[in-house]
């Protein structure tokens, strides 16, 4: 078994990266760190200002030194931008500094969760989802070389994915707790 430093979210914009990293990291009782926030947060202003004075390659290099910062430290859920993993150096980063999921989604899934999303500058364009199909297919490999495993994103709860995120970390001995991902809570029966 691998020690672990940090589980790494990676997968397409839309995957569910920072909303499952968020609900992971409370499950497992460890901090979240999201790479895109923490860039905003630095900057004061948006990753679609960014990429307007700066173009992707200005950005791609704010990334990269952010996600170093972020990887430095231990015990962590780091939800990755979508793109991260395009720079040779952030994959191997990853890979030494924990263990990788990648979060798969369809591209209808995709296309459904980014479809009104205004924040993403790669898809501000006329046609966003021929941008969306072509990105996952320049990146799907990438995502799938890096993973330590792959969990398929759908319609599950946040809470849901979380727990299979960890059943598969248990499943591949990845994750030192309990070989078994903690059951759900029971629910309270009804009131007739």
């Amino acid at each position: 078994m691998r020690e672990l430093e940090n589980i790494h979210l990676v997968g397409m914009p839309g995957s569910g990266k920072s909303s499952v990293g968020r609900g992971l990291a409370r499950r497992l009782g460890l901090k979240f760190a999201d790479a895109d926030e923490e860039i905003v947060a630095r900057t004061g202003v948006s990753i679609a200002t960014i990429f307007e004075l700066e173009g992707e390659e200005g950005f791609r290099g704010r990334e990269a030194q952010v996600l170093a910062e972020l990887c430095a430290r231990s015990g962590q859920v780091i939800a990755t931008g979508g793109g991260a993993i395009l720079r040779a150096d952030n994959r191997q980063l990853l890979r030494q500094r924990g263990v990788v999921v990648y979060l798969h989604a369809s591209l209808e899934h995709l296309r459904q969760r980014t479809r009104r999303d205004t924040r993403r500058p790669l898809l501000q364009t006329g046609d966003p989802a021929a941008v969306l199909a072509a990105l996952l297919e320049k990146r799907e490999p990438l995502y799938r070389e890096l993973a330590d495993v792959v969990v398929e994103t759908g319609r599950q709860s946040v809470g849901k994915l979380a727990l299979e995120i960890i059943a598969a970390l248990a499943h591949e001995k990845l994750w030192p707790g309990e070989t078994q991902a903690p059951a759900l809570p029971e629910q309270p029966e009804s009131q007739a």
